[in-house]
């Protein structure tokens, strides 16, 4: 069947995305509907069609009981314009349910976990299917079920959700735009951008944004229009005034307020008008101004001005204290953060004689945790500033058993093993979306620790660098999903990897007359892999890398992308993360 782009269709809804997107199939061609929900039928507009995928607009939902699929009322009257939350119209029971099959899908289906691996019969797999099979009837039941799956494997822990999934955000960047009024005034207002746009959806009372931030953007939106100041035009490229960045502690109720402009104020004593307006909110310890001139979505600019108070806030985890800059990474969900950490340190199975690296450390926020039950901690951080805040939170803990060192990991933990002094019994890991660096998971080998603990905020990251490391002879033993981001599609994950002492090995035979790969091969073109990548994850693959990628699963190339056209010249080798998205685009397209 053939969409066209403005049709109307009905599709019944089959699965969900990446992003909490329904996923609908008709003769094999998948339509992604925004806000949609499995087990629903619904009529749709197509927005956008491609050659095996397309997206389409939610109009009505024709049959489904609400009860069943979990639909709910969101509690935000602009949820679906918004792009922030992508899940407010799913119960947050199925939500939990969700991200634990995402986790789990991303670790069999790319990582290899539990697929003919020891540990995990297949009998026991056939169970735990069943057992996620059946309806959930509210959070014990979750619970319940996630437990037996845990059991059946020894592997899947029940995720940790929350009792409270509301206002729950200690940290909030607000689009600052000009709109125009019903009375024709253009106006300052705050809010976020709808989905894939820079476009504002107002709304200063986010219902997953602590409530002090509802404060502090009145305060502001009301001093910019009395004093005048002009909001930012990102296409001219002029005005004041681009983001209202808020941060507060959870526990200390310290409260910072950052305004992010793209040049001074008109006039000086405006700032001291805005300070004296702010300094009223409870908690508010600080008040900055940072200059972002240059044209960019990158939200803060290198120079930051103190206008009033503290630089920084300080927050408590698990009764260690923590200094935090604007700048400086502190995870957005203070209650889950903790439990977050009390599931590393008890993965981490601490004694008091080991010696622990936690790379990509921060400002040291684990490394501190793990401090606590660890012979030595050593924190490694590329960003210097974040390092001299991890320094400065060890002593003001007073904690002495720690170390923290400014540069690459890989390029650090091989030096301290010459000098003797970095024998690593864990290693953990915590790195950005984008997951590990290939050199990095080396040095992890050569570093041989007996446990790695990986904290991943993208399962798909994740589960490809969980199948690097079972390459280098370690074998997942526990993983547990943290929702840390309630009625959105993201979510936390803690993994347990041991390394394997055993000497048997498993042969494994495969015919290739099984796979026709010339027939693989001609399933999609080039262009037409690059299309599905650039449309699903907003990213540019080359020919070149498609053609690493389709070599290394043995698909035949008919042409030389592979070749330098200069015998000397260095072929750039296709990144990690681009080596994901090629792989999922030719599952896809059932090449491999």
């Amino acid at each position: 069947m053939e969409f066209k782009k403005n049709q109307e269709i009905i599709i019944t809804i089959d699965d969900l995305g990446n992003n909490g997107e329904g996923i609908g199939h008709v003769n094999g061609y998948a339509l992604f509907v925004k806000d949609a929900l499995p087990g629903e039928t619904v009529r749709a507009k197509v927005m956008k069609c491609k050659k095996n995928y397309g997206f389409a607009k939610l109009l009505d939902i024709l049959a489904g009981e609400t009860c069943d699929v979990g639909r709910v009322e969101p509690r935000c009257p602009v949820a679906r314009q918004c792009g922030g939350c992508t899940l407010q119209h799913l119960s947050y029971e199925k939500q939990l349910k969700y991200k634990q099959k995402k986790v789990r899908d991303c670790l069999e289906r790319i990582g290899g976990v539990g697929r003919g691996v020891p540990g995990t019969p297949g009998e026991e797999e056939e169970r735990i299917d069943q057992v996620a099979a059946k309806e959930a009837e509210g959070r014990d039941r979750i619970e319940a079920e996630a437990g037996e799956r845990c059991q059946a494997g020894a592997r899947w822990l029940p995720i940790i959700g929350m009792e409270e999934p509301w206002h729950y955000r200690n940290k909030a960047q607000f689009p600052v735009q000009m709109r125009k009024g019903q009375d024709g005034v253009f106006r300052p207002a705050a809010g976020f951008y709808a989905g894939r746009t820079h476009s504002i959806i107002p709304v200063t009372d986010c219902v997953i944004q602590h409530r002090c931030m509802k404060e502090i953007l009145d305060a502001v939106l009301a001093w910019m229009r009395e004093d005048g100041i002009p909001a930012y035009d990102e296409e001219r490229h002029q005005g004041v005034v681009r983001h209202v960045y808020i941060r507060r502690g959870f526990y200390t109720n310290e409260v910072m307020a950052c305004l992010v402009v793209k040049e001074e104020v008109a006039e000086r004593k405006a700032y001291d008008r805005l300070v004296e307006r702010l300094k009223g909110v409870e908690g508010m310890t600080g008040v900055l101004v940072n200059y972002n001139t240059e044209k960019t979505n990158v939200i803060l600019g290198s120079r930051m001005e103190l206008l009033w108070g503290k630089e920084y806030i300080e927050d408590c985890i698990g009764g260690i204290r923590y200094r935090i800059s604007p700048r400086s990474f502190y995870q957005v969900n203070p209650v889950q953060t903790e439990k977050l950490y009390r599931t590393v340190l008890e993965f981490a199975g601490l004694s008091g004689r080991e010696t622990v690296w936690d790379l990509y450390c921060g400002i040291g926020t684990i490394s501190l945790f793990l401090a606590q039950r660890a012979k030595m901690v050593y924190g490694v951080e590329v960003v210097p500033e974040a390092i001299a805040n991890a320094r400065e939170n060890a002593r003001l803990n007073g904690i002495r058993n720690v170390e923290f060192f400014c540069g690459r990991a890989e390029e650090v933990m091989p030096g301290m093993e010459r000098e003797r002094r970095s024998a690593a019994d864990v290693i953990v890991v915590d790195p950005p979306r984008k997951g590990c660096d290939g050199v990095l998971l080396d040095t992890i080998r050569e570093m041989a620790p007996e446990r790695v603990v990986y904290v991943s905020c993208d399962p798909g990251t994740l589960a490809r660098d969980v199948r690097v490391l079972g390459e280098f002879g370690y074998e997942v033993r526990k993983v547990r999903a943290c929702d840390m981001f309630p009625q959105g599609g993201h979510v936390e994950v803690i993994c347990l990897l041991s390394k394997l002492h055993a000497k048997q090995t498993i042969e494994v035979e495969l015919k290739m007359s099984e796979m026709d790969l010339t027939t693989a091969e001609s399933k999609a073109t080039y262009e037409e892999i690059k299309d599905y990548i650039l449309e699903r994850h907003g990213i540019k693959v080359s020919s070149l890398y498609i053609a690493q990628v389709k070599q290394k699963y043995g698909i035949i190339e008919r042409n030389c992308y592979n070749k330098a056209r200069d015998n000397e010249k260095k072929i750039p080798q296709c990144p990690p993360e681009k080596e994901l998205l090629i792989e999922d685009a030719l599952r896809y397209f059932k090449m491999i």
